[in-house]
C-alpha cells in the first residue's frame, strides 16, 4: 500500500469538523417561510417536499422532516408512521410527470458521507433515464439540466395535488 503523508490536511480537516454553522435552509422551508414559496412542493404534518435548488437532474426534489434533526435514530412515533405515506407519494409524483425508467433514493447522513444540509434528515429523489449519462458530466464536469425549477415545480406540485385528491 502506498502512502501519501499530508500533515498540512490535519487544519482543513479538524476545521471542516466544525462546519456548518449556517442558518439551515431547510429549517426555513419547514417553518412555511416565503422564500419556501419557491421550492416547497407538498406538505404532510412532519414533513415535507421540495425541489432541489441545485439538481442533479430534472425532478431532482427532497423529502425533509420539518424539525431540524440529523438521522433516523430519535425520529418521533408520528414522524415514523407519516415517512413511508411520504415517501411513496414522492415516487408517485415523479413517475406521474417524468416516467422515469428508474429512481435514485438516498440519504447523506453528515458532512463526511455528502450531506449538504448537515444535521436536518432529507431523501433524496432523482429520477433516471436509460442512456441519461453523457460525456458533459464525464468530460467537462457539467450536467445538463433542460429544465427550470419553476417549471419543475409547476409540474409536480399538480402532480402532489392530483395525488391527494
Amino acid at each position: 500500500m502506498r502512502r501519501l503523508w499530508a500533515p498540512w490536511r490535519a487544519k482543513y480537516v479538524e476545521g471542516a469538523a466544525g462546519a456548518g454553522t449556517e442558518p439551515c435552509f431547510l429549517c426555513a422551508y419547514g417553518a412555511d417561510t416565503p422564500e419556501a414559496l419557491t421550492h416547497v412542493l407538498w406538505r404532510w404534518r412532519h414533513w415535507y417536499a421540495t425541489l432541489n435548488a441545485y439538481p442533479y437532474t430534472n425532478g431532482h426534489l427532497m423529502l425533509a422532516l420539518v424539525r431540524h434533526h440529523e438521522g433516523f435514530i430519535g425520529l418521533e412515533a408520528g414522524e415514523t408512521a407519516e415517512l413511508p405515506t411520504a415517501l411513496a407519494a414522492c415516487e408517485a409524483a415523479l413517475r406521474r410527470v417524468y416516467q422515469p425508467h428508474g429512481m435514485n433514493i438516498g440519504v447523506n447522513v453528515g458532512r463526511a458521507a455528502g450531506a449538504g444540509a448537515v444535521g436536518h434528515l432529507h431523501v433524496h429523489f432523482l429520477p433516471r433515464w436509460n442512456g441519461d449519462t453523457n460525456f458533459m458530466t464525464t468530460i467537462a464536469e457539467t450536467r445538463v439540466v433542460p429544465e427550470g425549477l419553476e417549471v419543475s415545480h409547476a409540474r409536480l406540485r399538480a402532480a402532489f395535488t392530483q395525488g391527494a385528491s
